[in-house]
């Protein structure tokens, strides 16, 4: 293929992602009132401060639920544009690293609607006094929901990165191995500083943590290259 037809078969792509997405869009529409009641269940109840807050936090909430619904058409498009380039190995590494990360991404975000908001709400929540109520606002709640929610999913692809770091030479399992007690150290003091002040709630943030870190640990030892070249 000519510069020009990989333009117009990238165009092409991304015209038919668009067209899911807008459809997976307004069914997110419809179905947004019970994506606000799932993502709010921590707090009995909201203001919204401006006249048109609250339908503009529905079109949010409609737009990455549609990209949420569309993402397997949009990344079955991505790999129809990359396939032809890929070599064997590469397919298989890149087909792999898709399936694994959309699945902990999937678990971040489920980690962070079940443990992390209602432990970060309650705390923060605490500070309420006689003279001081809260009074939260609908898109601010969303925004800051969301923020954890994306935070937990990018933090739970550590071990394909982990994996891939080992593949590129930045990193090795043993130096991994080595660095393990510090790791350890800053998962807990990231968990202290991310949850409430009590054992229970830092151990529920660290325990996940930990768990990632050893599975990059055993994603690195299967990314080491293997034979003489590797020794």
């Amino acid at each position: 293929m000519t510069f020009l037809d990989h333009l117009e078969e990238l165009r092409k792509r991304i015209f038919y992602s668009l067209i899911v997405l807008c459809v997976a869009a307004v069914v997110g529409f419809f179905i947004s009132q019970r994506v606000l009641d799932l993502l709010t269940r921590s707090v009995p109840n909201f203001v919204f401060l401006a006249p048109a807050e609250a339908f503009v936090v529905h079109l949010k909430v409609a737009l990455v639920t549609g990209l949420f619904l569309a993402s397997p058409v949009i990344f079955y498009q991505f790999w129809r544009f990359v396939r032809p380039a890929l070599q064997r190995h590469e397919v298989k590494y890149l087909a792999s690293a898709v399936v694994v990360s959309s699945l902990l991404f999937v678990a971040g975000v489920a980690f962070a609607h079940l443990v992390v908001v209602p432990v970060a709400m309650k705390f923060l929540l605490s500070f309420q006094s006689p003279k001081l109520q809260a009074m939260l606002s609908i898109g601010e709640y969303v925004g800051t929901v969301g923020t954890f929610l994306l935070a937990c999913g990018v933090i739970f692809q550590l071990p394909v990165m982990m994996f891939f770091l080992t593949k590129l030479g930045v990193v090795t399992p043993k130096l991994l191995m080595r660095n393990q007690r510090i790791a350890f150290v800053l998962v807990f003091v990231v968990a202290a500083v991310l949850s409430p002040p009590d054992v229970f709630s830092q151990t529920l943030m660290a325990v996940p943590l930990v768990v990632l870190f050893e599975l990059g640990v055993l994603a690195s030892f299967l990314a080491k290259p293997r034979g003489k070249k590797a020794d």
